[in-house]
């Protein structure tokens, strides 16, 4: 009070001083390449990017946000603070880190974002509830949800749906979505979103069956987040939409994809080098992923292009792309993929503590702990399907049919971003994992069927502990190509 006594229109004047090229904010990159680098944004690259983003979806003031996600992120500064500027919705904020489910289901938030990994864990919580729930409201279940999956999504888009099947899916709304969606706290979203990691098919298909918008979208932070966005009516599980309004997308000849828009960061701070690396002169960014634009304008995206390697035998080896369709299996929390430069795919492999344990527990199988369950028999013959499926869905695949998985070992812990294995944002720090397990990989690539292992693990609170296992090694089922699979 002293301060504006002191200085009267103190505020106004430096308003009317800054500009909208000015430095809004300065966000972190998630640093799965080396040291995080800051991103500055300005004004103008904040509220244009979220106009643009509210007029490609008709937000109006009538919408509303729950601002859950970090606050570092640039996704909660465009949804939760850029939006509402422009449009003038509602934004909530949880209780606390450990209500937001909670509050999700009281809010009722219309338009709403989270990763892959949230929208897997709701359906992991789904299925367990299914799975232990009374017989009739199983077979009710999979009845309506075999309906959802046939009709859902062309109802969503207003697509033409026989009556019949319209007059089914209105029956199941009734008993399984709407409960199930009000469970969720998803009755009311209008708009849903999800990026980061690729979102497996049938998860996605599952929530827009459902009869619940949601959309995939390319983002970064260079980018202030939209690059492209999937548009209602052709929203499509395999790609990342098309572009963002006002948004130029191209492949480059060597498969990178880059990206020109108002969104475009200024600089990283105190980083030319990196700058002049990243963003060329006219304007376009380099995004340092590999993908490419297909005829109807959507953007597929490969892996990262430092990521993508060969194998000895000159085939294109794409980690990413396999260990997402790996964790697209809700007994698989995390996947590690290794094969530049070798004779064949090898594979470390996360379970799902909370999915595989219930379902041993429904099998009567005893266990203390992750390292325990984690190293059991019947453990390695539920995953060794899921990998079996994953070489069936690369063996149609022209480009990728040689990188299928040949051997994959289950670790003893959890990848932790206290450990040096991951990003804060749970994304997998490949050269550190390959200098610290070194010894798990080259028995991988041996004739070695274990692998003993003595590792210091660190607690949140601070504390270490060394944990000691002899890990299995197994071979997978491998699929010659997907003709020789159909004549069997």
């Amino acid at each position: 009070r002293a301060f504006d006594a002191d200085n009267p229109g103190f505020h106004e004047t430096a308003v009317d001083q800054a500009t909208g090229s000015d430095i809004a904010i300065m966000l972190y990159t998630s640093g799965t390449t080396g040291r995080p680098k800051g991103v500055m944004l300005s004004f103008d690259n904040l509220i244009i990017t979220g106009r643009n983003g509210a007029i490609r979806e008709n937000l109006t003031e009538d919408e509303g946000m729950l601002a859950y996600l970090p606050m570092a992120w640039i996704g909660d500064n465009i949804f939760s603070v850029a939006q509402s500027y422009v449009t003038g919705f509602c934004v909530s904020c949880p209780e606390s880190s450990e209500t937001v489910l909670e509050d999700i289901r009281e809010i009722g938030p219309t338009y709403f974002f989270a990763p892959p990994r949230i929208y897997e864990s709701l359906l992991t919580t789904v299925m367990i509830r299914i799975e232990d729930a009374a017989k009739i409201k199983q077979r009710l279940f999979h009845y309506f949800m075999g309906v959802a999956r046939r009709v859902g999504m062309d109802i969503l888009d207003d697509k033409e749906v026989a009556f019949a099947d319209r007059f089914r899916y209105w029956l199941g709304n009734i008993l399984i979505y709407a409960p199930l969606k009000n469970v969720l706290g998803l009755s009311k979203v209008r708009v849903g979103y999800t990026a980061g990691e690729a979102i497996g098919p049938d998860i996605f298909t599952f929530y827009r069956s459902l009869g619940l918008n949601l959309k995939q979208m390319y983002a970064s932070t260079e980018a202030s987040v939209f690059i492209t966005i999937h548009p209602d009516g052709d929203v499509r599980p395999e790609t990342s939409g098309t572009p963002a309004i006002d948004v130029e997308v191209k492949v480059a000849d060597d498969g990178e994809v880059m990206f020109r828009s108002p969104g475009v960061f200024q600089a990283y701070f105190k980083n030319e080098e990196a700058t002049r690396e990243t963003k060329t002169e006219d304007g376009w960014v380099h995004t340092g992923d590999a993908g490419y634009l297909d005829s109807d304008g959507h953007l597929h995206i490969i892996d990262r292009s430092k990521d993508v390697g060969k194998l000895n035998d000159g085939t294109m080896f794409a980690p990413k792309f396999i260990e997402n369709k790996l964790k697209f299996f809700p007994h698989i929390k995390e996947a590690v993929t290794f094969g530049d430069n070798r004779g064949y795919v090898a594979a470390f492999i996360n379970i799902d503590l909370e999915s595989v344990g219930n379902w041993a527990e429904r099998r009567n199988m005893a266990y203390m702990g992750y390292t325990d369950l984690a190293g059991q028999d019947a453990v390695y013959d539920l995953i060794s399907d899921c990998v079996a499926q994953v070489n069936r869905d690369l063996a149609t695949d022209e480009k990728l049919h040689g990188s299928q998985i040949h051997r994959f070992l289950i670790l003893h812990k959890e990848l932790d971003a206290d450990d040096g294995e991951l990003t804060r944002t749970r994304k997998v720090r490949r050269a550190p994992i390959a200098e610290k397990y070194a010894d798990l990989i080259n028995a991988l690539y041996s004739d070695a069927d274990h692998c003993p292992i003595e590792a210091e693990v660190t607690f949140e609170d601070g504390r270490t502990d060394i944990i000691n296992a002899d890990l299995k090694i197994r071979e997978a089922a491998r699929i010659t190509s997907a003709r020789a699979e159909a004549a069997e």
